[in-house]
């Protein structure tokens, strides 16, 4: 079986979510990021990203970390993408090879241009948060630098129903889990209605929502 080491409340949502997705079934380890513990290394610290067995699993010390069959993978987008092409299901994963390389053009995109400036509104922007005068001014320079990739998916959705195949797929899902970070910052948001369209029809399916049910309810 499956296993997947890492609270839902990370970048395991996207491992979480494709699993729904495919109807696999897995365990999940519930390991948690050492930075929201005061003291992570402490005897009695929960299962984290110090603790020294998940760190014999992975080196690398960051969740999640995915285990099938004896490999382990502790990048979440390789996580998505070799779940997808391994157990495909209604054409998750990709079709062909121009498929295959399309899937990773839009999961690298989302990583590369996307990710970061949208992690930088998750943790300084949103509902009952104070920012200070150096917070705002890094919201809004990175609310900026979205603009031009962002302008890149609007084009192409205002075309096309998905990123790929005309159908949704894991590019689709790793590319809407790291939009989802900047998805509160509505001034932003406003100004692409193709992919506000397009992602709310994505945290529509019956999967996403089985993960966020899940999230929802860990601790944060």
């Amino acid at each position: 079986m499956l296993t997947i080491h890492g609270v839902t409340r990370s970048r395991a949502s996207r491992l979480v979510w494709l699993c729904h997705e495919l109807g696999l079934a897995f365990d999940q380890v519930p390991v948690i990021q050492a930075y929201r513990l005061a003291r992570p290394e402490a005897a009695d610290a929960p299962l984290n990203t110090r603790s020294p067995s998940f760190l014999a699993l992975s080196p690398m010390g960051a969740i999640p970390v995915l285990e099938d069959d004896g490999l382990v993978l502790a990048e979440s987008l390789a996580g998505t993408l070799y779940l997808a092409r391994r157990y495909d299901r209604d054409g998750i994963g990709p079709q062909d090879a121009a498929e295959d390389a399309l899937m990773m053009q839009w999961s690298f995109y989302a990583a590369t241009a996307i990710e970061p400036d949208a992690l930088t509104i998750l943790f300084l922007h949103g509902p009952g948060r104070v920012q200070s005068g150096d917070d705002a001014a890094l919201v809004a320079n990175a609310a900026e630098r979205l603009v031009r990739p962002l302008k890149v998916l609007e084009d192409h959705l205002s075309v096309h129903s998905h990123l790929t195949g005309g159908r949704f797929t894991v590019a689709d899902l790793n590319m809407a889990e790291i939009l989802r970070y900047a998805q509160g910052h509505g001034e932003l948001m406003g100004q692409f209605p193709a992919v506000g369209a397009w992602l709310a029809g994505c945290q529509a399916r019956p999967a996403f929502q089985a993960m966020w049910q899940a999230r929802m309810a860990e601790p944060e």
